[in-house]
């Protein structure tokens, strides 16, 4: 088992079609079972994105936790500031929480693929961030619009249904736990569009305290192996 697994290591750093690596196996060893074991993980490895580690969900929870923490604090101290700039303030808000998320997954994700012996950067790394990109840049727009046309009732909703959306969409390139993570913030972002008043409190656990639940878990399973 040893052996077949320090061939799959190299079979699977090289640019050859899937078919061909499962052909280039030698499974003639003692225990087919452990072979045909190794051949799924390798086959998992070379069709889905693993390196997502659950620290980034952590750290992008705890700053959407910040972040949200500071509008709030915000809205209820500049009372006399004027709509421009509150609209400046919390859009540079919601930027540096986005950025501050990015670069903790790639950090974290980096780290865990150099850990496991993974090439971080492949196809199914591209077909991710492809899925993942389309209803965020649609959804970011969307809000942009509203945000600067004062439309704000349901910024709160929007982003969490269209965040959702991007989760369930790149889901089948990566752990499953991130379809559910995403319908969670579907759900969340319904919710937010019908108690309109509570929108933050309901952003909050979505981007907050979801991310938080779901990194941790994600971290017992599939990081600490």
């Amino acid at each position: 088992m040893v052996k077949l697994s320090q061939r799959l290591i190299v079979i699977q750093n090289e640019t050859i079609p899937l078919h061909f690596k499962a052909l280039l196996i030698d499974t003639t060893m003692e225990n087919p079972g452990d072979d045909l074991k190794a051949i799924r993980e390798m086959m998992e490895k070379s069709s889905k994105f693993l390196s997502l580690s659950g620290l980034s969900g952590i750290m992008a929870g705890v700053t959407a936790i910040a972040g949200a923490a500071f509008a709030y604090h915000y809205l209820l101290t500049s009372v006399d500031a004027d709509k421009a700039q509150k609209i400046t303030v919390l859009l540079i808000d919601a930027i540096l929480v986005l950025i501050s998320s990015l670069a903790f997954a790639i950090y974290f994700s980096w780290e865990k693929a150099k850990k496991n012996k993974l090439n971080f950067y492949n196809k199914v790394l591209i077909k991710t961030l492809y899925n993942l990109s389309i209803p965020l840049a649609a959804g970011g727009i969307l809000c942009t619009a509203m945000l600067f046309r004062g439309q704000t009732d349901f910024i709160a909703a929007t982003t969490l249904i269209f965040y959702g959306l991007a989760l369930v969409n790149a889901s089948k390139y990566t752990f499953e736990e991130i379809h559910y993570l995403g319908i969670t913030e579907i759900i969340l972002g319904l919710c937010a569009a019908i108690f309109i008043s509570n929108g933050l409190i309901i952003w909050t656990i979505g981007f907050g305290f979801c991310h938080v639940i779901y990194g941790f878990i994600m971290y017992k399973k599939y990081d600490k192996i």
